[in-house]
């Protein structure tokens, strides 16, 4: 039976019908590209091994999928335009929800270190990297995302949100069903996706730069400060050597000019 559509949008089952799911596997594909293209634009000292760039961003990935196929199925459930509401949807992911899901990353981030789970540091694998961590860290963030599109849910199921006017607003100027799929599906969320993955890749992943930062006797040191103090030993070496050839010489110590 076809999809049945109102007078105004596109129709029920639109989202996946068969241009529909054409339209979201090049938005995968699209969403591919940016995070293959931030990951070349890493500096070459920050950049992370193949793996940890895979245990990184499938992540985002399954968080992504998550919060899009919810859309799509609460865009389904009433009669009005499901565009519109995937739309609504998205945008409130986009906006309100990144801000939660950025406050929950701190949050998990702080109690996960305050208790020492260091497999559980978004972007903390081990040496060699373990799937283990992969697992614990991608189930907090999964836990992150499912609160967060829970309450942004509880924000639509407020009785004075308009949506209806929201709708009328965001897509009345697209007479064409088709057109508004390619709008709902694939440009408006190309570039917001855009923007987001790369902002929430930089927030779960670890900066190599800070994987060298080793904690002795409860100070931290960087490469720098050991190099710097190693310096230091050496010349204090040098000088000592210097000192107890000149003593076997003279017998005596030598005379600091």
């Amino acid at each position: 039976m076809a999809a049945s559509r109102p007078t105004q949008g596109c129709g029920s089952g639109a989202l996946l019908g068969r241009f529909g799911v054409l339209l979201q596997a090049l938005l995968a594909l699209c969403t591919f590209c940016t995070l293959m293209l931030k990951r070349f634009k890493e500096p070459k000292e920050e950049r992370r091994p193949w793996r940890i760039w895979i245990y990184d961003t499938s992540k985002q990935v399954i968080g992504a999928l998550f919060i899009h196929f919810t859309n799509i199925f609460l865009s389904d459930l009433t009669e009005e335009d499901p565009c519109s509401l995937y739309l609504i949807n998205f945008i409130l992911d986009a906006t309100l929800g990144m801000l939660l899901i950025w406050l929950g990353v701190k949050v998990v981030s702080w109690a996960v270190q305050r208790q020492k789970c260091t497999h559980l540091v978004f972007g903390e694998y081990g040496d060699p990297p373990q799937a283990a961590a992969w697992i614990g860290q991608c189930s907090l963030y999964m836990v992150i995302v499912a609160v967060e599109k829970t309450l942004i849910i509880l924000v639509l199921l407020i009785p004075s949100w308009t949506k209806a006017k929201l709708q009328q607003i965001l897509l009345s100027y697209i007479p064409n069903p088709q057109l508004e799929l390619i709008v709902v599906m694939l440009v408006v969320p190309f570039i917001v996706n855009a923007v987001l993955f790369w902002v929430v890749d930089s927030l779960i992943m670890r900066k190599h730069k800070q994987k060298d930062m080793l904690n002795i006797n409860g100070s931290t040191e960087t490469p720098q400060a050991r190099s710097e103090e190693s310096q230091v030993f050496q010349h204090h070496n040098i000088y000592m050597t210097n000192r107890k050839s000149s003593l076997g010489r003279d017998g005596n110590f030598p005379v600091m000019s």
